[in-house]
């Protein structure tokens, strides 16, 4: 019941749910009349700011009001993730979600929030793949060969990821989940520290995004296995998707990008801020950006926001259950 939650909230947007929505508000009528402010859960100069400025200066120009982006970094997230889920439920202040925030939500239970009711789908906006490297001498070079390598040495292979709980981490479980192998998971704090462990052959693979490790993988110090991504990622074209060696059934994994606001959102106002986003992905100067900065522009409509959240968190919490990752 609980996974199905996000669902339920897509489900409403758009049309009117009970509780007193059925006729809009002078305040839905007329929004926006004042500044919106974008809580992003992460600090400067990441995916999530990236992405969250490039629309931010985007709805400003479409909405025809200030929009002022609010970095709120800490706990995976969950920090900028309560704000949101305290703010007033008018849409002037609404937040970047990321794949991480939901993997978050499946890891820790002591959040002063629930994640699958605390917020308001509005849409997703973009996608990223993440990449398996290694240095250029470890044996196997794409992912056929790895799952080869860890079938032939259980408990020998130690992969990497950039922090405990992550995407990267996840994405590295449910690999070896996939693939039925035993491979050591090593957690460092950061992309540089796990890159600089694979180059010191103190660890033979990493799991990372595709722009952390590009400039190693295009310099040759380190070689590219797959990408994680069901389909070839655009950026790096000549790398097969995991899912090309046919021993990873339904393996998909991609970092994502979108935005949310409090749950109890007018459904007027939901549907206002997904046009302003999915006029923005028609933008060529946004899709450029977007680009530039690693991701691929994809829009959604809200409910098929809240639905693809809702599946999000069903998976992760999953993987984290059969990895026996207990709940922090």
């Amino acid at each position: 019941m609980r996974m199905s939650c996000f669902a339920l909230l897509g489900a409403c947007v758009g049309r009117a749910c009970v509780l007193g929505t059925i006729s809009a508000p002078a305040a839905a009528q007329d929004y926006p009349s004042r500044p919106i402010r974008i809580i992003v859960p992460f600090g400067p100069g990441g995916g999530g700011d990236i992405v969250g400025r490039i629309f931010g200066q985007s709805l400003q120009e479409k909405l025809g009001q200030p929009v002022v982006i609010e970095n709120k970094p800490g706990a995976a997230g969950t920090l900028g993730n309560e704000a949101v889920a305290r703010a007033e439920k008018d849409g002037y202040t609404i937040g970047v979600m990321t794949a991480g925030q939901i993997i978050a939500g499946a890891i820790n239970k002591s959040l002063r929030y629930d994640t699958a009711t605390a917020f308001e789908p509005i849409g997703m906006v973009a996608t990223a793949s993440l990449m398996i490297v290694a240095r250029p001498d470890f044996p196997a070079s794409n992912a056929r060969e790895l799952i080869a390598a860890a079938k032939a040495n259980p408990g020998k292979i130690n992969v990497a990821s950039p922090g405990f709980g992550a995407t990267q981490h996840m994405a590295a479980e449910l690999f070896k989940q996939t693939a039925g192998v035993d491979m050591v998971a090593v957690q460092f704090r950061t992309s540089p520290e796990a890159i600089t462990a694979v180059l010191g052959k103190q660890v033979d693979v990493l799991f990372d995004t595709v722009l952390a490790v590009l400039g190693q993988v295009q310099s040759g110090q380190l070689k590219a296995i797959a990408v994680t991504t069901k389909d070839r990622f655009p950026i790096v074209p000549d790398v097969p998707a995991a899912a090309e060696s046919g021993l990873l059934p339904g393996y998909d994994v991609a970092t994502w990008y979108g935005f949310f606001g409090p749950r109890g959102i007018p459904p007027e106002i939901v549907a206002r801020l997904n046009k302003a986003l999915n006029e923005s992905l028609e933008d060529p100067s946004v899709r450029e950006r977007l680009i530039k900065a690693g991701v691929a522009p994809q829009g959604s409509t809200a409910q098929e926001f809240g639905t693809f959240m809702a599946g999000e968190l069903a998976r992760w919490n999953k993987v984290r259950e059969t990895a026996g990752i207990a709940q922090q």
